[in-house]
């Protein structure tokens, strides 16, 4: 007793010390924001000192460290995440409010950091989070973007993009390394010029950036060794030019800082044009090749023989984007190190391994071949001496099948296509959940896995379930740990113990309170901040992700219109309230999604409007969806609505934090819902529509003919008529032709082409299933507890030892 008593006076006197001496403030005189900052500086404190010894640690052992190169990190608030990983947050609860302060109050002073925009960037803030749970040492690397995505507002019935200044206030979190600067280039030309000791590239001309590292510790749960998230700022090598300045032309006088700085301005610029295109090349470049520079620098001053450096870094390539850190790290062996071509090489084909994340071609990235050979003309040579090697391996397995060799090189048709340059050079390809990681071997990388059958295999995402149950649902928490300990929270093999608990109507009461209560936390949270009134007595049906046509939210919104057209036919009829919520950012290039956002709110005020629906289908939009958002919505939801075109989700992680959280899973066999319909069983989740190998089918032989069903299926054709008969509210009377014609009779290439229509009956069978077990009150609070006791093996934490086990081979700091 008296040593706790100790402890929260030493935190109280930790957070009014950060007051005194940071912002010269008492507590009667600061604000929410100097109370959040200092407490998270004092929790800083904590977490540095276990990181300094740390990395001290990981260089005395000599242990292998991982880089995981990610456009993303989309980490959430850091607070009270790192007061549950450090076992301290009942002290700071209690301290604050001894202090008279919520840590609830304290807490929303922190902004979610715009490091990220969806799923691949939480996985990579999970990954962190679990290899420091682990004691693997891990640094994540990225980009320190000035502006995130974009803030969504929905002004008109429409989204609108809003800056994003997360970094306004400033990041407490964050320790600047100045003294670290590296230089990046660009442009220039190239001089072969021969010596003594062979050819040397003499890169001339160029303009260069100076990358700036800042870095961002993150405290796995009751870890010894924290992570590393490093991130890369641009600077321009000049600043302000006086000569300009003097004269009055004062614009001029700060472009060159500005053209370079805008590097790290802002989360995936719109590429729908020259310059957009030009930013990202940028970008990706900007910090790869910092890190390759970095991690050299480190290992040189370390152990000095850079021949060595797969014995002690590993590094992994978080989809496509991060690929230039192969011929980066290339050119730095050749071109700075003296390194012949094959000892180079062989180092590289060591040390890069890549984790695919999509079957879709469009999104494995290409870029114009005159573009990057202009902006960056040495990694162009290298990657265009890689391919023709490639070519050449692939030749003697395919002779005389140019189609193929040229379907597989990674430069042809005037582009440059970063999968292939990974597939050519990494040790290992992953996929990220079973069915995916077959898919890439039977179809997307088919011809690849020929020829390399060993570098493929498939590890299933992952979440952490610190951050996604225990900050994000804490009663729940507390509920488990009542019931089996907290050791779940490190083991998360420990979950499985919750099955034991499935015949305790106590628990399975208290579990159902526990949802009751997180209903009533979203009602009163949107009513707080949306001014939206929701009744925590329905069903809280839940699609939220990013918004893409194959996620397919237009397929929902088609099955509300149908509801809403059956108690308009006939008013008597009797539905179950359900109140369905969307969660959603589109690209603000990408036209067809955001006009879905827009009909999702067409739709919402025309159900929650009509006096024959309202009261029992209600339709709600939240706006600018973030992690903070996601951690308040998912503890609510009873359905959890994943219902990706079968095939075209590799895995998912949002079904994965639902399942943790007691909801029902409603969804296609996709992704992780395979392993999730695997770990539950099939009385505990709602499966429908076609399966990826029917629609390989109708695809291969061009047999679906979306017209045909629209014609025979009278709820979907009056469903999909809703779309243009003059019914949705909009302005300017605009209808929605566009998402009609597009499921009827296709844009260039053919109609529905993500199976909508195809998957309506079933889908609307699998929604009456789910209300019908719903209804049925011992059943369903049965089938929500049975989702969180099977959750366990959806911890990020199996998902690393999975990836340490077959790919990465790091050694725990002892």
């Amino acid at each position: 007793m008296a040593d706790n008593i100790a402890k929260k006076e030493e935190i109280k006197t930790q957070i009014l010390g950060k007051l005194k001496r940071h912002f010269g403030k008492t507590l009667e005189e600061a604000t929410k924001d100097q109370i959040y900052k200092s407490c998270a500086l004092s929790i800083r404190d904590v977490i540095v000192e276990k990181w300094t010894d740390a990395n001290k640690q990981v260089l005395n052992q000599g242990l292998k460290r991982l880089y995981y190169l990610s456009a993303e990190f989309l980490m959430g608030r850091a607070l009270v995440n790192n007061m549950i990983n450090l076992h301290l947050l009942k002290d700071y609860q209690e301290v604050l409010s001894d202090m008279g302060i919520s840590l609830d109050d304290i807490e929303e002073q922190e902004r979610d950091a715009g490091l990220g925009n969806g799923g691949l960037g939480r996985l990579a803030a999970c990954f962190l989070d679990s290899l420091s749970t682990l004691d693997l040492p891990v640094t994540g690397c990225s980009i320190r973007y000035e502006f995130g995505l974009f803030r969504q507002r929905i002004l008109d019935g429409e989204q609108v993009e809003v800056d994003d200044n997360w970094l306004e206030a400033g990041n407490v979190w964050e320790i600047p390394r100045p003294e670290e600067q590296v230089e990046v280039r660009y442009g220039g030309e190239l001089e072969e010029i021969w010596t003594d000791r062979g050819l040397k590239i003499n890169h001339k001309n160029y303009y260069s950036v100076l990358a700036i590292p800042y870095d961002y510790p993150v405290i796995g749960y009751m870890s010894k060794m924290p992570a590393t998230l490093r991130l890369w700022s641009a600077k321009a090598k000049t600043g302000l030019d006086m000569h300009y300045f003097n004269r009055g032309d004062y614009a001029r006088a700060m472009q060159e800082r500005e053209l370079a700085e805008v590097i790290s301005k802002v989360l995936y610029p719109e590429d729908n044009h020259e310059q957009g295109r030009q930013l990202r090349l940028k970008q990706f470049y900007f910090f790869t090749s910092a890190t390759m520079q970095h991690m050299v620098h480190k290992h040189k001053a370390n152990y000095g023989d850079l021949h060595t450096l797969p014995n002690y870094f590993t590094v992994q390539i978080n989809d496509t984007h991060p690929t230039l850190a192969i011929p980066e790290l290339m050119r730095i062996l050749m071109d700075e190190e003296g390194m012949g071509w094959e000892e180079a090489f062989d180092i590289c084909g060591r040390m890069f391994n890549y984790t695919n994340h999509t079957i879709m071609s469009e999104a494995l990235e290409r870029w114009e071949e005159d573009m990057f050979k202009e902006l960056l003309p040495r990694i162009y040579e290298i990657i265009k001496v890689i391919n023709d090697k490639f070519c050449s391996r692939l030749w003697d397995v395919y002779p005389g099948e140019w189609d193929k060799i040229s379907k597989m090189s990674i430069i042809a048709y005037k582009e440059i296509r970063m999968a292939n340059l990974c597939i050519a050079v990494c040790s290992k390809v992953n996929g990220v959940s079973k069915l995916h990681g077959e898919i890439i071997k039977s179809r997307t990388f088919r011809d690849f896995y020929v020829v390399f059958p060993d570098k493929f295999l498939g590890i299933t995402n992952g979440i952490t379930h610190r951050r996604w149950l225990a900050k994000a649902n804490q009663p729940l928490t507390r509920l488990l740990a009542d019931h089996i300990g907290d050791g779940f929270l490190k083991d998360y093999k420990e979950m499985d113990r919750i099955a034991d608990l499935l015949d305790d109507p106590k628990f399975l009461d208290d579990f159902m309170e526990v949802k009751r209560q997180n209903k009533i936390r979203l009602r009163d949270h949107l009513k707080k901040t949306q001014c939206i009134e929701i009744n925590e007595n329905t069903i809280f049906d839940v699609h939220a992700k990013r918004l893409h046509e194959y996620k397919r939210q237009l397929l929902k919104v088609l099955h509300i219109l149908h509801l809403y057209n059956l108690k308009k036919e006939n008013p008597a009829v009797q539905l179950e309230p359900c109140t369905f919520i969307f969660a959603a950012k589109a690209s603000p290039g990408y036209a067809r999604a955001k006009n879905i956002i827009r009909l999702i709110l067409a739709v919402a005020d025309l159900v929650n409007n009509d006096p024959d629906t309202r009261g029992v289908l209600q339709v709600v939009f939240i706006e600018n969806y973030s992690v903070s958002e996601a951690e308040i919505m998912i503890p609510a939801a009873d359905i959890s609505e994943q219902i990706s075109t079968a095939g075209l989700e590799a895995s998912g992680t949002g079904n994965m934090k639902f399942m943790m959280n007691g909801a029902v899973t409603l969804g296609t066999m996709d992704g992780a819902n395979v392993e999730i319909y695997e770990a539950v069983g099939e009385d505990n989740i709602f499966i429908f529509g076609a399966t990826e190998r029917e629609i390989s089918r109708m695809e291969r032989y061009g047999t679906y003919k979306p017209g045909e069903y629209y014609e025979q299926n009278t709820d979907l054709r009056q469903a999909l008529n809703r779309l243009i008969d003059g019914t949705l509210p909009v302005a300017n009377d605009r209808q929605f032709s566009d998402l009609y014609h597009s499921l009827l009779f296709g844009d260039m290439d053919r109609a529905d082409k993500y199976y909508l229509l195809y998957d309506f009956a079933s889908y609307s069978q699998g929604y009456e299933r789910a209300v019908s077990a719903y209804q049925d009150a011992a059943r369903w609070k049965r089938m929500a507890a049975t989702n969180t006791a099977k959750s366990g093996v959806f911890s990020s934490d199996r998902t690393i030892h999975e990836y340490n086990d077959k790919i990465w081979r790091l050694r725990e700091m002892t």
